[in-house]
C-alpha cells in the first residue's frame, strides 16, 4: 500500500482548532487508514491506504474531521513519493541559513499556485519565492510575521495552500523512512 501525507491547515495554532494528535490517529485508523501516525503537534498525518487519488483522502478526511472535532479544516493529501520529489525539487539546496524561515507550501492542486503568479513579477528585498512543479518555497529572512512576501502570498492563496517550515518537511520525510 502507498504510504500518504496529510497535511492539515491551521490545527493546533494558539488556542483555536484544537485536535490531539492521539484522536487525529484514532480518526484516521477508523477511516481504514493503516499505520496512522502523526509528526509533531500540527496536523501532519502519515499513513498507509489502498491505492486511490490524495484528493479523494483530503475530502474523506476533511469530512471526517469536521463531524467527529466540529471543525472545518482544509487538508492536503499527497503521496510519500510527492514529498521526496518536493525536497529533490528545493530551490536553495543545502544553502539554507535557517530553516524555520524557510516554507514550503503545499496546494490543494495546482490552480492554488497561478494565483500567486503575479508575485513572482515583484521584488521582495531579502526574501525569495520560487514555484516548482509541485510546491512554492518562501524564504522568508526576517521570519514570517514580518515578511511581506508572506502576506502577500497569504492573502492570494487563501486556504487553498499550507505550509511547512523546512525543518518540519525533513521531519516529514525522516518518518517516511
Amino acid at each position: 500500500m502507498p504510504t500518504f501525507i496529510a497535511l492539515l491547515r491551521g490545527i493546533n495554532v494558539g488556542r483555536a482548532k484544537r485536535v490531539a494528535m492521539a484522536e487525529l490517529r484514532d480518526l484516521a485508523s477508523g477511516l481504514g487508514f493503516a499505520e496512522a501516525r502523526t509528526v509533531l503537534n500540527s496536523g501532519n498525518l502519515l499513513f498507509e491506504y489502498h491505492e486511490t487519488t490524495p484528493e479523494a483522502l483530503a475530502a474523506g478526511l476533511r469530512e471526517a474531521i469536521e463531524k467527529r472535532f466540529g471543525i472545518s479544516v482544509h487538508v492536503v493529501v499527497l503521496r510519500g513519493d510527492a514529498l521526496e520529489e518536493i525536497i529533490q525539487s528545493n530551490p536553495l539546496g543545502e544553502a539554507i541559513p535557517d530553516p524555520g524561515k524557510y516554507l514550503v507550501a503545499f496546494p490543494s492542486g495546482m490552480a492554488a499556485l497561478k494565483a500567486i503568479e503575479a508575485l513572482l513579477q515583484r521584488t521582495w528585498g531579502p526574501d525569495h519565492l520560487v514555484v516548482g512543479e509541485r510546491a512554492a518555497y518562501l524564504w522568508c529572512a526576517s521570519g514570517i510575521l514580518e515578511s511581506d512576501l508572506f502576506k502577500a502570498f497569504a492573502k492570494a492563496t487563501g486556504e487553498t495552500v499550507t505550509t511547512r517550515n523546512w525543518s518540519t518537511v525533513l521531519k516529514l520525510q525522516a518518518a517516511l523512512r
